[in-house]
């Protein structure tokens, strides 16, 4: 193909502002459109248009966080190409908006006044403008989403405690999943109704018990998302104790799974040291000491399968077996490793699921460093030869371009990296689907796994999703299994494959968590 002069442009539109959500799916749209180099579909905000004139785009004059940006770089005519792509995201009316089943809007009170019966807003603009917009939808009435990170900590807790008082919820900051009443909010998984209502403060957490939840044929009522700081020593719990308290009072409710990284211990103790009126299990994702002043009403584990596990089995269902990975198939792939293949390095578009992953393969193979350590003295980089897991979820990893949920090709060239790295014995990773997330991440990460295991290797994955979900959770399996991956059954015991063939050591599949 004969491919013109690398060109670059921008085009502003004023006073047009996008929630995020659009704004990736804008971004992933012109990132796939043929011929682009770099394309970014952004608001206005100073830091924004620092980081395109990085890139080398100018012309932002007068531009304001209220403007939408559209920055493209492409070989030839990929430049109008990518604009024009983003364009038809960003506007185009679709069918279920002309027939009245949702209706975009930016403006809040138009919103409220177009649609009357609306309960609940997702507010996603840049973290400085998230407060007033979360007050205004507060003064409407309405619980909110907010899905806006960079909030000040000092505007979280006023917001909290404001709704508190109105008896309403306000799910983040940083809040990327919640799921009310069957519909799905931010990344969420499609499920089959249930009898469990979940509190999480934590996103891809959330996603991970709702779905094993489904699969096992149990269903979800809510999803109740608080944001990772709410129980902080600061925030104190204050959704998370609104939103058990939300679900105690439903009748569609029948046990509740609260899920979270390690809390502040105060805090801990003050939430679950009241007895609920419903079956209650906590799952504090690598929990180390045992909180005093728990309930005995309430269960506290340390990883998501075992919250999963624990509340099925407050509803007395039984769950099937969740090993995945068999010792036979840890065999194969340790038979003829070289000995120099001693590391682990976990490539984690989850945040949650990359600590669960560190709190569980550390017990076995030792420290691992990582950009969000269980022990800050292991934050990366770190000395040569070690165990390292990344988020690249984190914003270090995703400025200038969309979460690797959305598009998983900005794991390529982290999984390139490791092919002719001939000290690492496993490559972990997820595969996250649902709505929101890229159509089709296994068949685009496929091909790079299978040039790892092709030199040696192995490659332990999992996919996060329900048989519901748009891309297909059996075929997506299959796209990573095909390329010679090892695919578990939980995140938990994908970490245990994994350590499993970092130690050599078939039988530890089967470890409890």
């Amino acid at each position: 193909m004969t491919h013109g002069p690398m060109r670059q442009s921008i085009e502003i539109l004023r006073d047009n502002y996008n929630d995020s959500v659009r704004l990736l799916e804008a971004t992933r749209a012109m990132l796939s459109t043929e011929d682009v180099d770099f394309a970014w579909a952004v608001m206005g905000t100073p830091a924004n248009i620092e980081v395109l004139e990085t890139e080398g785009f100018t012309g932002f004059d007068g531009v304001t966080a209220n403007d939408l940006v559209l920055a493209v770089r492409a070989d030839g005519d990929g430049v109008d190409a990518g604009i024009d792509v983003a364009r038809k995201v960003l506007f185009a009316v679709t069918a279920a908006a002309e027939q009245g089943d949702r209706v975009l809007m930016t403006h809040l009170g138009a919103a409220v006044t177009e649609q009357p019966d609306t309960n609940v807003a997702i507010v996603s603009v840049p973290g400085p403008y998230a407060t007033l917009e979360t007050h205004k939808a507060l003064t409407a009435g309405l619980d909110v989403l907010l899905f806006s990170d960079n909030v000040p900590l000092a505007d979280e807790i006023a917001l909290k405690t404001r709704a508190t008082g109105l008896g309403r919820l306000v799910m983040g900051p940083g809040a990327g999943t919640a799921m009310i009443s069957g519909t799905g909010l931010g990344f969420a998984n499609r499920v089959a109704s249930g009898s469990v209502g979940v509190v999480a403060a934590a996103g891809t957490g959330a996603q991970e018990v709702m779905s094993l939840l489904d699969r096992w044929g149990i269903g979800v009522s809510h999803v109740i998302g608080v944001g990772g700081r709410d129980l902080t020593a600061d925030v104190g719990g204050i959704m998370a104790r609104a939103g058990i308290a939300a679900l105690e009072a439903d009748s569609g409710t029948d046990a509740i799974l609260l899920v979270s990284k390690p809390p502040a211990a105060a805090v801990a103790e003050s939430l679950l040291s009241v007895a609920p009126s419903k079956p209650m299990v906590a799952a504090l994702i690598g929990l180390r000491e045992r909180l005093g002043h728990v309930s005995d009403e309430i269960t506290v584990c340390n990883t998501l399968e075992q919250g999963a596990v624990l509340t099925a089995n407050c509803l007395g269902h039984p769950v099937p077996d969740r090993v995945g990975a068999t010792p036979g198939e840890v065999a194969d792939v340790v038979t003829g490793m070289s000995p120099s293949r001693r590391r682990l390095v976990g490539l984690f578009s989850g945040g949650t699921l990359c600590y669960e992953a560190m709190t569980i393969a550390t017990d076995h193979i030792g420290p691992i460093y990582s950009n969000t350590p269980l022990d800050a003295d292991l934050g990366v980089p770190g000395p040569d030869g070690v165990h390292v897991c990344l988020d690249l979820g984190e914003e270090e990893y995703t400025e200038g371009r969309p979460h690797p949920m959305i598009d998983p090709e900005a794991r390529l060239g982290w999984l390139e990296k490791q092919i002719d790295d001939e000290t690492i014995a496993v490559v972990l990773l997820d595969v996250v689907l649902g709505d929101g997330s890229h159509a089709d991440p296994a068949g685009t990460l496929a091909p790079v796994l299978a040039r790892i295991v092709s030199r040696g290797a192995a490659v332990v994955a999992y996919v996060l999703g329900t048989d519901l979900d748009p891309q297909g959770f059996a075929s997506q399996r299959k796209k990573i299994r095909d390329a010679g991956c090892v695919v578990t059954e939980t995140a938990a015991r994908a970490a245990l494959a994994a350590a499993a063939i970092v130690n050599r050591d078939p039988a530890l599949v089967h470890d409890e968590l």
